[in-house]
């Protein structure tokens, strides 16, 4: 059974700080337009300030969806499912405000030194209704490790920032102000992204350990189970066609047996 809070409980808010990923949810006001859904998983990423007000790092993108419509309309929607221990999926409903990098408001929030690579906003949510629903059809996954391509790049991509600050006021076209200002400036629906990061003064500057061990991929359950199915095949296939083969052999050999009794019966 689904249950309305019209605040996020004390039980739940414990639950939020333990997960390690949720989706964002939201919409423009055109009935033509996109409607968007977007993953987040960056580590401690998301914040909850209290039952009421939650907020995360927005980090570079491909696109630029939720900046967007939040700008239109404010609708936002954040959803988290449970992966493992017992059920249970979260919705908090609510009106979404953006801070930009390099506003008074993002530093707030965001010091350099808690600051990510590729962060360009900090999505501020006030939350009016929280809903709780059962998630019995929601797998059982087991938590690996977090990804570190996208902070890699982007501090890939900050560090020609910083560079260029040194001796010049103007963007580096191969930094990330620049990525901002072409890609994030629009949505897919040609609403307003990002209007002042591009633009600021400020040097991005992040906390991320360049020498964090990058993780390494594993095989899931599935997949090992789907190769273990391939290789019994295989294994059948050839057996099958060295059976027919030790047959076929058999067969001429005992029939060349039988043709040389005859010879040899033939000739006493």
């Amino acid at each position: 059974m689904a249950k309305f809070y019209n605040e996020i409980p004390e039980s739940l808010i414990e639950w939020i700080k333990k997960q390690h990923m949720f989706w964002v949810a939201s919409a423009p006001l055109n009935p033509d337009g996109h409607v968007n859904l977007s993953p987040k998983g960056t580590a401690d990423s998301f914040h909850v300030v209290d039952s009421h007000r939650v907020w995360y790092q927005d980090m570079t993108g491909s696109g630029v969806e939720t900046i967007s419509h939040i700008r239109e309309n404010g609708r936002i929607t954040i959803l988290f499912t449970a992966f493992e221990g017992p059920p249970r999926i979260l919705r908090l409903f609510g009106t979404g405000t953006v801070y930009e990098f390099g506003t008074q408001e993002y530093e707030s929030l965001i010091s350099p030194e808690n600051r990510k690579p590729g962060s360009r906003a900090a999505i501020v949510i006030d939350v009016y209704q929280c809903q709780t629903s059962c998630g019995y059809s929601v797998p059982i996954y087991d938590f690996v490790t977090h990804r570190t391509q996208l902070l890699r790049m982007a501090d890939m991509f900050e560090s020609r920032d910083r560079a260029s600050a040194i001796t010049s006021s103007e963007i580096n076209q191969n930094g990330l102000k620049s990525y901002w200002a072409q890609q994030n400036s629009r949505s897919v629906d040609g609403l307003p992204g990002l209007l002042t990061a591009f633009g600021s003064k400020v040097t991005p500057v992040n906390n991320f350990d360049k020498g964090v061990q990058r993780p390494k991929l594993q095989y899931s359950s599935s997949r090992k189970g789907s190769t273990q199915t391939r290789s019994s095949g295989a294994n059948l296939t050839i057996g099958f066609v060295l059976g027919a083969l030790v047959a076929t052999t058999l067969f001429y050999i005992l029939s060349a047996a039988e043709k040389f009794d005859m010879l040899t019966t033939r000739a006493h």
